[in-house]
């Protein structure tokens, strides 16, 4: 993994950390392989039971593709005719997305500077978003004459509603953090130098949590957004009997009888 996207593991929390401070957090090839391995690997390892998506530096979350190497890669297409740079969305931005959507456990993503591009798919791909007072949002395709990726027509939508989803992509614009928090972008805005602390005890509580449950909480909700009342109460009734014959589901009864706080097992 570069050293451009930063990956640790700790008492089932998976921290990703990007590491391009200096590109305010761009996404050049070394790092889009790096964070496609490091979601993936947080995913899919039954040891992790949340995940916390975070950048370094203060400027910016993550701006998108880096331009620059993007400008070199699109004039080499030119000469081999290959068509080869638009290929990241699917072997890039697509499993990125997946790997945050999908994961069976929830991902917190900390937002300290700007979102914009595919900085913006990622942190909507997240479950939970704590953003710093001074962040900003930008859809930011059509103002390089490009369509939406990394999940911003699905996720965008559901969160704003298509309306203004249609307004922020063909109109780009930052939008403040207080913005992006009456919007519903922003789950909860954190003074930024509370944000790492802050965000690090949210995704902490949750990795204590009961995995189980909350794996089918994001499935329960994903479905039910595309699927009809009659069709939702029936996943409804799958993953609830998923949940309650988890173990740490006969832990929370336990406790509850006996007036104490649950240590759950992330099973």
């Amino acid at each position: 993994m570069a050293d451009t996207v930063l990956y640790e593991v700790n008492d089932g929390l998976a921290t990703i950390e990007l590491n391009r401070p200096e590109a305010m957090n761009a996404l050049d090839i070394a790092t889009k392989n790096a964070l496609r391995e490091a979601a993936e690997a947080a995913g899919s390892d039954p040891a992790v039971r949340a995940v916390l998506l975070t950048a370094a530096g203060e400027r910016a979350f993550c701006v998108g593709q880096d331009l620059k190497e993007h400008i070199g890669l699109l004039a080499a297409d030119r000469e081999s005719g290959s068509g080869q740079t638009m290929s990241t969305v699917k072997e890039h931005y697509n499993p990125i997305v997946r790997a945050l959507v999908d994961a069976p456990k929830p991902v917190v993503a900390a937002v300290n500077g700007v979102a914009a591009g595919a900085g913006f798919g990622f942190a909507l791909a997240a479950d939970y978003r704590l953003v710093a007072d001074t962040a900003s949002f930008n859809t930011s395709f059509a103002g390089v004459a490009l369509t939406a990726d990394s999940g911003v027509s699905w996720t965008l939508p559901r969160v704003v509603g298509p309306g203004r989803a249609t307004d922020l992509l063909l109109f780009p614009r930052s939008l403040t953090a207080q913005e992006a928090l009456e919007l519903g972008i922003a789950n909860r805005l954190v003074p930024a130098a509370e944000l790492r602390a802050e965000a690090e005890r949210v995704a902490r509580r949750l990795a204590e949590g009961p995995t189980v449950a909350y794996a089918a909480l994001k499935e329960s909700v994903a479905y039910g957004l595309t699927h009809s009342l009659a069709e939702t109460l029936e996943k409804e009734d799958e993953l609830q009997s998923r949940a309650g014959t988890s173990e740490d589901h006969a832990i929370a009864v336990r406790a509850f009888v006996e007036k104490r706080k649950p240590e759950y097992l992330g099973r």
